[in-house]
């Protein structure tokens, strides 16, 4: 399987109600540091994958704050019961710790 399929496949695999981020993923594609080739795919992939499951790796939302991108994609974790406080996933006083709550462990222990 090619770099990209193996990215499509391990962002596939994230659950709703839970999160990875652009490194993660990469990671677990077996591509550690092309968090940016995550970001490109996504981009181009018309919609046809749970985007919304993958965040920066702090947690928080990659579109500006308030934008019709983020309020999407606030959206569609919320409604698999995520919180998003202040285009963060978890809370805003505790992000990292808060974050935990929602990442995708995954049974990965290599690339897809």
């Amino acid at each position: 399987m090619d770099a990209a399929g193996r990215i499509v496949a391990v962002i596939a695999a994230i659950p709703a109600g839970q999160v990875r981020s652009y490194a993660q993923v990469a990671a677990l594609a077996g591509l550690p540091g092309h968090a940016r080739q995550v970001a490109r795919l996504l981009a181009g992939s018309g919609g046809s994958l749970p985007w919304h499951r993958v965040l920066r790796a702090d947690g928080r939302i990659a579109f500006a704050a308030g934008s019709e991108q983020a309020l999407a994609q606030t959206r569609a974790l919320q409604a698999e019961g995520v919180l998003v406080v202040g285009n963060r996933v978890g809370a805003a006083w505790r992000p990292a710790r808060a974050l935990d709550a929602w990442l995708w462990q995954g049974d990965h222990s290599g690339p897809v």
